[in-house]
């Protein structure tokens, strides 16, 4: 065995990875500590390998974002307008349908769609979002709406969430984005997104999405105020909820973006704290698939580095991005399969194409 000890001593905690064995808590601390990144990627690069060799995965899809109108008002986020505010929009069922039609002849696989808590929209409209996407592309994976959204449409409706996600089903939801967890801390909680779920309302909304057969991904949300031990202790939550469900799909971790909210001064996140939460996340969160390295966050050359880190998907060609955009993100708003292709298989990886709920679609071999 080698003995890794360049700035830290990590040897047993790559023997337990190296194993297979779940890396504890105090394990999940330790990582975050050490500055020896290079060792922590090689760990998670070794996960990444054993769970899905060279395959590394993207989709064609498109992004709606319905409305930017919201009536919660988190501190961290720059997508947010009020009601008459310069910036609000929402879209009439016509420009959604408009927006679909507009990639009419492009091989879209995923239809993505969260907005805002907008209380001049009936809860009928959010059913009819997905109507529209069924009619104009009935053969589309529509993943829609996070926790935080379903949460709010019951309480428009005055029905549980089970039964608003009965109501979304019967329209055409198969998938639910992992938007909405930001971090489960109730000291951040109550300072950044006070009128948010707690983490045990966000996982329990998972849960019953899971319990019908609806598919979901997680993210965490790190670079503001959270502590070390506050990821880890998200990261640990949501690797048990796994256990409980097995309905998660992929974990995203989310840089957070200062530029454009009323964080603004705080400092972006370095690509060395990117990297060191893709390995983390992939060395503590055992049970699940997939880690994705979100390359409109990123930016493709850090999205790239993250396939030797720990990712084994790079998302997809997204088409229009508004909300890490509006954060002051200059990253493209599309990139096409070839483009997605080359980026992949540059690393000397296996481009497979899948559509929202990782059936694949294509697999070109590098």
């Amino acid at each position: 065995m080698i003995n890794f000890q360049i700035q830290s001593d990590l040897s047993n905690i790559f023997n337990k990875a190296e194993s297979g064995e779940r890396l504890s808590f105090e394990d999940g601390i330790r990582l975050y500590e050490s500055n020896d990144l290079l060792t922590i990627g090689k760990m998670a690069d070794m996960v990444r390998k054993r769970k899905n060799g060279l395959k590394t995965y993207f989709t064609m899809n498109q992004h709606i974002n319905p409305t930017n109108i919201c009536r919660n008002s988190c501190l961290f986020c720059a997508f947010y307008r009020k009601d008459g505010e310069e910036g609000a929009y929402r879209m009439s069922l016509d420009t959604v349908r408009q927006k679909l039609e507009e990639r009419i002849d492009e091989d879209i696989r995923e239809v993505h769609i969260v907005g805002g808590l907008d209380d001049s929209l009936p809860y009928e409209y959010y059913l009819d979002v997905l109507r529209v996407v069924r009619e104009v592309r009935p053969e589309v994976n529509i993943k829609a709406y996070t926790a935080v959204e379903i949460a709010y449409l019951a309480e428009r409706s005055g029905k549980s969430w089970g039964a608003v996600l009965d109501d979304l089903m019967a329209v055409g939801l198969q998938a639910m984005p992992g938007g909405g967890a930001e971090i489960f801390s109730e000291r951040v909680k109550r300072k950044l997104f006070m009128d948010k779920l707690s983490s045990e309302d966000w996982i329990h909304i998972h849960h019953l999405a899971h319990e019908r057969g609806i598919r979901t991904n997680a993210t965490m949300l790190y670079g503001h105020i959270e502590s070390i031990e506050e990821r880890v202790d998200h990261l640990v939550k949501l690797r048990e909820g796994q256990d409980k469900s097995g309905g998660f799909l992929t974990f995203i971790p989310l840089a957070f973006h200062p530029e454009n909210t009323k964080m603004h001064k705080l400092p972006q996140a370095t690509g060395f704290d990117d990297l060191k939460n893709i390995a983390i996340s992939r060395l503590m969160l055992d049970n699940f698939d997939h880690i994705k390295a979100y390359w409109v966050m990123l930016s493709t050359k850090i999205a790239q580095i993250a396939l030797s880190f720990g990712a084994d998907d790079i998302d997809g060609s997204v088409v229009e991005e508004r909300i890490y955009h509006m954060a002051g993100a200059d990253t493209a708003q599309m990139m096409t399969r070839k483009q997605l292709r080359n980026l992949i298989s540059e690393c000397g990886l296996e481009p497979v194409e899948r559509d929202a709920l990782y059936h694949i679609i294509q697999r070109d071999v590098a």
